[in-house]
């Protein structure tokens, strides 16, 4: 149940952030909801672990506020033996999880990227306004003066016909007319009554204004293609080499042909620098018998300018040749730290629930409330607190001020404790919600007697 919530909620997320995208184009339900579908199931690594955390505090806090763990523990059974079953439930859905990362996400990545991509650059849905230009077909730029009610009959239409590409040089009137889809909707098909047509003609050779053509009609017929509003699906092939779609032995092979290409470029790199002070060397060298410090005056004056035009150019080639080397070993080496930021999440995914689990039951069992009141709270609070340090911790990585490793364990190096320490207060009946025992506290370290004066 806690799964499906944290689903919704994320899924309703991804609605807000992408309605600008999806609405007014006219997709149909079936491509919405295979959308859905895919972006629910690339959602799942964010879903599970707050799922995780949410149902073990509300498990072990319906359990203690009814006085069943009171009663496990009157008859020997430790907190451990109580999670137990849990835990090995835990490790099971952690392995499942862990499988679903490394399979089944990285094909949902490319079919949702893929299918958002088609559907961010759909065109919006044909609609024709009452008074206004409208311009979504190629070409043209239609006006109706009004439209009748049954949405066909149209009067007052002006359409500019700009297919040539040279401007306002043929117009459509006509005072009333039909306007109706084809049976394969795949072509607008506008009858018009009673108009005129204008068009401004080439200008023939040789002379001096151009022609204007003018003709009335009674009846005229132009079809629209409207090809280019049907949902057109792009080869998922060119999104697969990208590191959110591939899994653990494609990414390992990835980082390695990054690796190589880095070496090499690096190595072109020091080729190029030895080149260069090996030249610095020969230009010092003595045995040259230069007799001049300004160097360029040991040679001819029909020649100096040759000579520098030289150097000019081989430094600026060598310059340009450095900068890209640069480049490129910048480039490559944030790509693989991207591949090795995704071979450890598909690790990281299964952990954070293993973790989530550990500080989730402990603190239910603590806190000994059940429902959706003070666990969601809770629950929200130290997920919310978990994906901060993920974050931060995952962005170290990607600019490399921190190894991979240790940007994307980061936050699970932090929970872990926290997980031990509320297990071992879960294990010794802590009160560590309790704010009588911390006003007893309090008590005890401020003397009697400052309270008698004041």
């Amino acid at each position: 149940m806690t799964f499906f919530i944290s689903l919704f909620v994320l899924l309703m997320q991804f609605l807000w952030k992408y309605i600008d995208d999806l609405a007014g184009k006219g997709l149909e339900w079936s491509v919405i909801f295979k959308l859905m579908v895919y972006v629910a199931v690339t959602l799942v690594p964010l879903a599970l672990p707050l799922a995780m955390l949410l149902a073990s505090i509300m498990t072990f806090g319906n359990l203690a506020e009814h006085y069943e763990l009171v009663a496990c523990k009157s008859a020997g059974m430790s907190v451990q033996r109580i999670m137990q079953p849990l835990l090995v439930l835990t490790i099971g859905i952690c392995i499942g999880a862990f499988y679903f990362s490394d399979n089944v996400l990285p094909a949902a990545n490319l079919r949702m990227s893929a299918l958002l991509y088609d559907v961010r650059n759909q065109k919006p849905a044909l609609y024709i306004k009452e008074g206004v230009f409208y311009n979504g077909i190629e070409g043209f730029v239609i006006k109706v003066g009004k439209k009748d009610k049954d949405n066909q009959t149209i009067h007052k239409v002006m359409i500019y016909d700009h297919t040539e590409n040279r401007g306002n040089t043929k117009l459509i009137l006509a005072d009333k007319g039909t306007m109706l889809m084809s049976d394969d909707d795949r072509y607008l098909i506008l009858t018009l009554f009673n108009g005129k047509s204008y068009e401004e003609r080439r200008k023939p050779k040789g002379a001096d204004t151009k022609p204007l053509m003018r003709t009335e009609f009674q009846k005229e017929i132009i079809r629209f293609d409207l090809s280019a509003f049907k949902l057109t699906r792009t080869n998922e092939k060119l999104f697969k080499d990208n590191y959110q779609m591939l899994n653990l032995a494609q990414l390992s092979a990835s980082s390695d042909s990054i690796e190589k290409k880095i070496t090499e470029a690096r190595l072109f790199y020091q080729k190029f620098n030895k080149k260069y002070y090996e030249a610095q060397k020969v230009v010092s060298d003595t045995s040259l018998h230069f007799t001049k410090d300004n160097l360029i005056l040991n040679f001819p004056v029909d020649k100096q300018a040759i000579i520098l035009t030289s150097a000019l150019n081989s430094a600026r080639s060598s310059k340009n040749l450095a900068g890209d080397a640069s480049n490129d070993i910048t480039v490559r080496q944030k790509s693989l730290y991207k591949h090795r930021i995704e071979w450890n999440r598909k690790f990281t995914l299964s952990f954070a629930i293993f973790i989530l689990f550990l500080i989730g039951a402990p603190l239910g069992s603590i806190i000994r409330k059940g429902g959706l009141g003070m666990p969601l709270v809770i629950s929200v609070i130290f997920f919310l607190v978990y994906h901060i340090i993920s974050i931060t911790g995952e962005k170290f990585a990607r600019e490399g001020v921190v190894e991979v490793y240790k940007g994307m364990w980061l936050s699970s190096a932090i929970l872990l404790p926290l997980g031990i320490f509320l297990m071992y207060k879960a294990t010794t009946d802590s009160a560590l919600f309790d704010k009588d025992a911390y006003t007893r506290i309090i008590n005890k370290l401020i003397p009697k007697k400052l309270f008698k004066s004041a």
